[in-house]
């Protein structure tokens, strides 16, 4: 096994880095849709490997480091996404669980990704194979085999990483006994699906994009940047938006190119928000791993193979937590409920905890509480002890 990299701990058993990012190199890994590479499975661990593990996956741009700061060079932004979940005497406590991370295929935060370096000492770009969800989970998988786990405790994910903890009941029912599934969904809708496909539009339409070999000194940040408005207008509700912002004038000057008539009206707080954090991404992200994980959610759909969700699940025995939140428009309550539904009809034990939330998308990030509660119950006592939250006939109306 090789492994590079080094990894900390601090007193609150959350870890701190070296160099860079801690890898394991898994070999030539076989991809679902065809194609192949020599792929290193970047990952982060908290707490005492004797403890009973769980594996947290993280969302479209999060990385390993769910608790602690990311290396320098990946930014801030890249880093401590959920530092109010894992922890000493948070929900995911490290002195009762070993928490493992890893980032996924294709993206740009240690494991092998379009930005790596390929065969013949080049990013490989465009010749990077199609990821899945799947794969992101049979690639976890040959790293816990690496770290001596055979069975986890538990799989927690929000968003496309809700995915991929479903995935785990799918593909190794025997090796998971708990599935935590947070503001995700057996697969988008077609609103979703439509707003991803301009996101990618916008950047590969970026003239700097070319053919996604962009690997020198101009990069297709505008497009880029582009996509990543898109996704933030998808995590935030209406009421959200208004809340926050309303219809105010913002406080700095305008950053971004606009239309011609900017300089007549004022440069509103919404879009200043937009425009802040596109810049930063596109400091942190690379333009190639955001269309190929784009993709792989876009893709995901429970039942492929299977026929329904619930004969998707029928090899899972254990149990499992849904957690959604009302304002939620990129993963709705309604397709929560489904994915609940599925588990029971497959026979496993499952709570569906319905979050009242305007915020949105990305409450299970900024709301943790909303996360806290539930999950500490679920990892303490199944989904007997989770409970259930009344699931209004209105809110499917």
């Amino acid at each position: 096994m090789d492994m590079t990299g080094a990894t900390h701990t601090t007193d609150d058993d959350r870890s701190e880095t070296d160099e860079g990012p801690t890898t394991v190199n898994v070999g030539q890994f076989e991809f679902e849709r065809g194609g192949s590479v020599d792929l290193d499975v970047a990952y982060e661990t908290y707490g005492d490997p004797t403890n009973p593990p769980v594996l947290v996956a993280h969302a479209l741009t999060g990385s390993q480091y769910v608790a602690g700061a990311a290396p320098e060079e990946l930014g801030a932004q890249a880093g401590s996404w959920w530092d109010d979940i894992v922890g000493q005497g948070r929900p995911l406590d490290t002195r009762e669980f070993f928490v493992v991370s890893a980032n996924v295929p294709g993206s740009c935060y240690g494991t092998t990704g379009p930005a790596s370096e390929g065969p013949d000492g080049e990013p490989y770009g465009p010749d990077f194979p199609a990821v899945t969800v799947t794969d992101w989970v049979r690639a976890q998988a040959q790293l816990l085999d690496h770290l001596g786990i055979d069975t986890l405790y538990a799989v927690v994910g929000g968003s496309v990483g809700g995915m991929n903890a479903i995935e785990w009941a799918k593909q190794y029912p025997e090796r998971v006994e708990r599935v935590a599934a947070i503001a995700t969904a057996p697969r988008l809708d077609a609103q979703m699906l439509a707003l991803d496909a301009i996101a990618r539009r916008a950047i590969t339409s970026d003239p700097n994009f070319g053919d996604g070999r962009y690997y020198g000194d101009e990069h297709p940040d505008e497009g880029l940047a582009t996509a990543r408005r898109i996704g933030h207008v998808q995590y935030l509700s209406k009421t959200s938006l208004e809340d926050r912002f309303g219809r105010r004038a913002a406080e700095r000057a305008i950053t971004a190119i606009d239309d011609p008539t900017a300089d007549a009206f004022p440069y509103r707080d919404v879009v200043s928000y937009l425009d802040y954090n596109a810049e930063r991404f596109t400091e942190r992200f690379d333009a190639n791993s955001y269309l190929y994980l784009l993709r792989a959610m876009d893709e995901y759909d429970l039942a492929r193979g299977a026929g329904s969700d619930a004969a998707a699940l029928a090899g899972f025995d254990g149990e499992a937590l849904v957690v959604s939140y009302t304002g939620d428009w990129h993963f709705t309550v309604e397709q929560a409920e489904t994915l609940a539904t599925a588990f029971e009809h497959a026979g496993a034990a499952v709570s569906h905890r319905v979050v009242d939330s305007d915020y949105g998308h990305d409450a299970f990030l900024v709301e943790p509480e909303t996360v806290g509660a539930p999950l500490s119950a679920f990892l303490d006592g199944g989904a007997e002890k989770a409970g259930f939250a009344p699931v209004h006939a209105s809110l499917f109306s």
